[in-house]
């Protein structure tokens, strides 16, 4: 059996950047970098965006060269996936059967996405946006004629394929169970912007749709929606969330529910284990310290570097300020800090310039802010959200008034 000083399962962001940053400070001793996928790490985001729309090579998204991890004696176990850990022995064993020993290990292992449980799911020309393989499959199908899209869900990367799709000439459908897109995570002011956005480039938006079933014999030839309508469609997107991919951490003991629960050193229940990225559980200060996971390359990577200074002996508990984005047609959004909670909205500026931004309150204290092709506003707006500045409404609503002058009128 191998054995590594550090074993880091999973490859995407968060397993690169810790592997990256034990480099980094000085860590000598042996890495392993264990990736269910077979490709070396590589960006996701743009996967939905600029991969999608052949606009950037795979070589170009590659998150180091390859040649990079050889170079820094980081061992790379490609194509293979974790099926079992033992916590007291400290190994875990992939599908092939073979077992490796870890002194510390770092889960970061994501998610998987989340299927439809209707009749047709499983049909060939169904298909996810999550990892590399997924949109080589869509790609194949647009090569091979596939012009008749309907994309199941819309957040963010059922959004951003159907701006891509339509910029490649498809026939886009996307179909939002909810009365508006973007619902879980934005203000009505960004959702109906952006329903707007894509309805005027040729998207059928349509909201409140359930969908019955995949229709088709031999693959994807149309859906049944909950109404009895038939859609014809020849390709399908489902973009409906992801599943913690946490299962062996849960069978070695690991406490966690909706993935697996970690303390402010990214320390799981399991001795010397970490989790870190999506799949990780945490109490979040910008959620009132609520239990939450968050899903962003901004997470996953400032949750890696909590872990690795943890394992190195400087403790840094995480505190980091949430931030996401969202590249659509020629569109930036841009959010930081979290606005589930928020019991009020400002809307700085006119959505039809195309350039504004939300902010949401909440007990009159600043705790997010969404912000549409506004950079200024976006950098200056973390402030008060880190600040939880309590500024005055009417010039908070001024987009005149740089945000940065706001935060000195109230702070917690």
């Amino acid at each position: 059996m191998k054995h590594f000083d550090v074993v880091i399962v999973g490859a995407g962001h968060g397993g690169a950047q810790a592997a990256v940053t034990l480099r980094q400070k000085g860590f000598d001793g042996s890495i392993a970098l264990i990736g269910k996928e077979p490709e070396a790490p590589y960006e996701r985001p743009p996967l939905s965006k600029e991969y999608l729309a052949r606009e950037k090579a795979f070589e170009r998204i590659l998150i180091r060269p390859k040649q990079f991890w050889s170079d820094k004696n980081i061992t790379l176990e490609l194509g293979a996936e974790v099926v079992e850990l033992d916590a007291v022995s400290k190994y875990i064993r992939i599908q092939d059967g073979r077992q490796i020993g870890y002194g510390k290990l770092i889960w970061s292992a994501g998610g998987s996405p989340r299927q439809l449980s209707c009749p047709g799911s499983r049909l060939p020309g169904v298909h996810s946006v999550r990892d590399k393989a997924d949109v080589d499959g869509v790609m194949a199908e647009l090569d091979n004629g596939a012009r008749q899209v309907v994309i199941i869900g819309g957040g963010y990367i059922g959004l951003e394929a159907a701006a891509v799709l339509r910029k490649l000439e498809c026939e886009v459908t996307l179909l939002e169970a909810l009365d508006r897109v973007l619902a879980r995570v934005a203000g009505e002011d960004i959702s109906r912007f952006f329903e707007r956005e894509h309805r005027a480039r040729g998207v059928d938006v349509r909201l409140g749709v359930t969908v019955e079933s995949i229709e088709g014999r031999e693959r994807t030839e149309g859906l049944r929606l909950g109404d009895g309508t038939l859609l014809a469609a020849d390709l399908v997107i489902v973009g409906i969330g992801i599943v913690p991919s946490v299962e062996p951490l849960l069978r070695a003991g690991a406490v966690g529910k909706n993935g697996v629960r970690v303390d402010d050193y990214c320390r799981t229940s399991l001795h010397d284990i970490y989790a870190i990225g999506d799949c990780a559980s945490h109490k979040n200060q910008f959620a009132e310290g609520s239990e939450i996971r968050l899903e962003s390359v901004q997470n996953a990577n400032d949750m890696a570097n909590t872990a690795v200074r943890h394992i190195l002996g400087d403790e840094h508990p995480y505190r980091a300020t949430p931030w996401f984005w969202s590249n659509q047609y020629d569109i930036k959004l841009q959010t930081v800090g979290l606005s589930q909670d928020a019991d009020a909205t400002v809307l700085r500026g006119d959505p039809e310039t195309r350039s504004f931004s939300l902010v949401y309150l909440k007990n009159g204290k600043v705790i997010a802010l969404d912000c549409v092709n506004a950079m200024k506003d976006f950098v200056q707006g973390r402030k008060l959200v880190e600040q939880q500045a309590c500024p005055d409404l009417a010039r908070l609503a001024d987009a005149l008034t740089p945000l940065k002058s706001l935060g000195e009128e109230g702070s917690n």
